[in-house]
């Protein structure tokens, strides 16, 4: 069973201590509630089932993922969910990266790739992961999921 630390150790060099150091940015700054697991191969922030039973909508019993960081070959990916559920969040984010970087954002729905490890906004995505608290992040899929089905 791939545990975080496994992951960890298999991280290519490259991305190892960029990725590590986003993982404690996380660890510093997520709000209290939210666990960190193995979720679809990746280390994962996630509402614990304890907490939200209903669990993912996908699979009842996974725990309803929030944020997943992985080290993929040409770069890092932060999957943040929030920003997929949160028009308002998402526009905070995109008005924001420029004043923490020169580059481009390159990102998709809900995910942020960084593809030098020398370049990462870790101030950034600490402010990013404190924003959401574990109520307010079920309330924001609650809503998403009634609009799914509108």
């Amino acid at each position: 069973m791939l545990t975080v630390e496994n992951y960890i150790d298999k991280v290519d060099l490259k991305w190892k201590d960029a990725f590590v150091e986003i993982k404690k940015v996380i660890d510093e700054n997520i709000p209290e509630g939210f666990e960190l697991e193995m979720q679809y191969g990746m280390p994962s922030y996630v509402v614990p089932l304890f907490r939200y039973p209903d669990g993912y909508h996908c699979k009842q019993d996974t725990p309803l993922p929030f944020i997943s960081i992985a080290a993929q070959k040409n770069h890092l990916a932060l999957y943040h969910m929030g920003i997929y559920a949160n028009g308002s969040l998402l526009e905070w984010f995109q008005n924001e990266y420029p004043n923490h970087m020169k580059t481009k954002l390159n990102m998709g729905k809900s995910c942020i790739r960084f593809t030098n490890p020398k370049k990462v906004p870790y101030q950034l995505i600490g402010e990013l992961v404190s924003k959401v608290s574990v109520d307010e992040w079920i309330e924001m899929y609650e809503n998403s999921q009634k609009d799914e089905k509108a």
